[in-house]
């Protein structure tokens, strides 16, 4: 399941926003550090192609492959020393898979913003200046602890210690280690998780298509952005299901934040979905992109890589062009792979152990 965390400095649309995406209400009362303890909401990746195929396979139950989304208590600057209470969170996060930045961009006289008023690249270099600085003081940490091991000639320890102090120089230096292909030996740094930037905008910047500035962009780099109003996802999230994409077309989108988010995230890390599908249900599962198909069948269970024999493979829309598994196999579409075979997004696959 792809987990992402939620950071942001107090009263940018965080918790708003994730209530939005998940359904879940939290305390958004117009102060800072009112989200206390980490919020977490699992939501179901929307994937029309899953509703096709159940129909197709008359299932009796469909199962979406899922998002699960962390919110944290708003960082401040001074937060991985101990300022407000961003700092007693920050390890809720290092689990997740990748953090998505929420950046206020809106202005509202009402919504109070810590430093004043919204300064979109200067907040994100305190976000991310709080990030470093809670992986500085745990690398500082491991290598304390590293130093005996070194010294006692522990296999693997003075590589460890070369690799730790480059991070701790990176870190000094002010680089997000993920932008540097950097990755610590199990510490789960924050720094080196990838990043997805949202920014929160007003429904008014929204309707005239709001864009980051060149200073805005050259701060974000290659990474990925979604710009969202969370004031309209939560609008959206308050309509029958029937309704919301009326509701989206009146404001001229064709995707809600919630699926540009998705998207975005699996770009980023580099993921794709592959279905499995018959009367008992049909399900959509999360892999990484470029996995053999032995590789994918450990997302269903670990003796689907172990005991692999081959798998019965066909794109999906070529299954439902066929109308059956039947007619696929009849026509040649239904192909049967090996362990080499490298899984394609929306391939439906059943798998011989």
């Amino acid at each position: 399941m792809l987990k992402i965390g939620i950071v942001g400095l107090p009263n940018v649309g965080k918790s708003t926003l994730f209530n939005a995406l998940t359904q879940k209400k939290v305390d958004i009362s117009n102060y800072p550090f009112c989200t206390i303890e980490p919020n977490v909401g699992i939501v179901a990746v929307p994937d029309e192609r899953l509703d096709k195929l159940a129909a197709l396979s008359h299932s009796k139950k469909v199962v979406p492959a899922a998002v699960e989304f962390v919110d944290i208590a708003g960082l401040v600057k001074g937060a991985a020393e101990g300022e407000g209470l961003g700092n007693k969170f920050l390890t809720h996060i290092r689990e997740c898979d990748a953090i998505a930045e929420v950046v206020r961009v809106f202005e509202d006289p009402d919504i109070t913003h810590v430093a004043g008023a919204p300064h979109p690249a200067a907040d994100i270099e305190v976000l991310e200046y709080e990030l470093m600085l809670k992986d500085a003081d745990t690398v500082a940490k491991r290598l304390s602890s590293l130093e005996r091991d070194v010294r006692a000639g522990k296999k693997g320890a003075a590589e460890e210690h070369t690799l730790l102090k480059q991070i701790e120089a990176e870190l000094a230096a002010g680089h997000m280690l993920w932008r540097k292909g950097i990755a610590s030996p199990g510490l789960q740094l924050l720094s080196e998780k990838p990043v997805i930037y949202i920014f929160n905008a007003s429904e008014e910047q929204i309707a005239s298509e709001w864009q980051p500035d060149e200073a805005l962009r050259e701060k974000i780099g290659s990474a990925d952005f979604v710009i969202i109003s969370a004031k309209i996802e939560s609008e959206l999230g308050e309509l029958p299901p029937e309704e919301r994409k009326e509701f989206l077309e009146s404001l001229g989108m064709t995707a809600s934040g919630l699926e540009r988010l998705i998207r975005a995230g699996y770009k980023t890390l580099g993921l794709m979905t592959f279905f499995t599908t018959g009367e008992d249900e049909t399900r959509g599962w999360t892999v990484p992109a470029a996995v053999s198909a032995p590789r994918a069948g450990r997302a269903i269970h670990s003796d689907f890589e172990e005991k692999f024999i081959r798998a019965e493979v066909i794109h999906y829309a070529k299954l439902l062009e066929a109308g059956s598994f039947t007619s696929a196999r009849e026509l040649g579409w239904l192909r049967t792979e090996g362990k080499e075979y490298i899984v394609q997004d929306g391939d439906v696959i059943e798998f011989k152990i």
